[in-house]
């Protein structure tokens, strides 16, 4: 006679509570709905102008093919063109001699101011925001006040160096100082972006370094040097990004200004883009959209760079 295997005991006792249900998991379709208005704003106002403009310098557009849309396809014939182009060498030099003049002062000018709010005085507050009046004000506004303050013959500036005997200068028409002119102008405006984001970058620095460093008997430049730009490098390459895409792309200022003369004299890639494209009884669509896309394509090599310095940084 076989022997009966004893059941297996309970594991679980009566009054034990039961395992909690899971909850379902989210559908799909949830995400997707919650992606969808940026996904559509990215691709209405990114991806499709991107592609416009880049269809635009790879065909001969005319006025007419513009309308109809059968403009042929000539490949790389437009960037030959603006290469081959008189006007291409002085607006590569003035394009970055005005990227790099501007970025430099604006960031030099905002991190001083930033670091002499940073003592929180009186009035410190409304000093700051007075600052922001240039960054506020619409563009047209601006250049047009510049305009009339380095006008050759009432202009403010030339009065005053007037007083003091120097002979007047043709600050908007001459070739010698278009170019200074118009780098002036957005350093003014652009230096108020610069003190808000690096003044909020120092508030993040704690105050304990500051008194450890002055118990040790360090200076304020050595405070500032050891402590305060160290610390302050990840906020400032974002400042530097964004001021170099903002600057590359500066229109408005130098075209208000002296609409990129005389003679060239001040001709950026931005003017160069709009007067093609534009400015002509015939306007060059493909050479003007050709210009147009070597900012995007500067812009997007050091946005790479920032990316590739940001990953490697993270990694030490």
């Amino acid at each position: 006679m076989r022997p009966t295997q004893a059941p297996a005991p309970r594991t679980e006792s009566r009054g034990a509570a039961p395992e909690p249900r899971r909850r379902p998991a989210p559908p799909q379709w949830t995400a997707w709905a919650f992606l969808a208005p940026v996904t559509l704003y990215l691709g209405l106002f990114y991806a499709y102008p991107l592609y416009r403009n880049l269809d635009l310098s790879l065909r001969d557009y005319t006025v007419r093919s513009f309308v109809q849309g059968d403009a042929p396809f000539t490949g790389l014939a437009n960037y030959r063109k603006i290469f081959d182009d008189p006007t291409f060498a002085p607006a590569l030099l003035h394009t970055a001699v005005f990227t790099a003049v501007c970025l430099v002062f604006q960031y030099a000018i905002g991190l001083a101011l930033a670091v002499f709010f940073h003592q929180n005085f009186r009035l410190s507050a409304t000093l700051r925001a007075l600052f922001l009046v240039p960054w506020l004000l619409p563009l047209i506004v601006s250049a047009s006040t510049w305009s009339w303050i380095l006008n050759s013959e009432s202009g403010i500036v030339n009065t005053l160096l007037g007083a003091l005997g120097v002979g007047p200068v043709n600050w908007l028409t001459s070739p010698s100082w278009s170019l200074a002119s118009v780098i002036i102008a957005n350093i003014w405006i652009g230096v108020p972006f610069n003190l808000v984001v690096l003044h909020s970058g120092l508030q993040s620095i704690p105050a304990g370094l500051y008194e450890a460093a002055a118990l040790d008997g360090a200076n304020a430049w050595q405070r500032f040097w050891r402590i305060t730009f160290p610390l302050l490098r990840p906020v400032s390459a974002i400042t530097l990004l964004l001021g170099l895409v903002y600057t590359l792309k500066v229109f408005d200022i130098i075209w208000i200004m002296t609409k990129g003369g005389p003679a060239d004299s001040s001709t950026t890639f931005a003017t160069w883009s709009y007067r093609l494209g534009f400015g002509n009884l015939l306007p060059a669509f493909g050479p003007g959209a050709a210009v147009g896309n070597l900012l995007v394509v500067a812009a997007l090599v050091f946005g790479l760079i920032y990316l590739k310095v940001q990953r490697k940084q993270a990694l030490s």
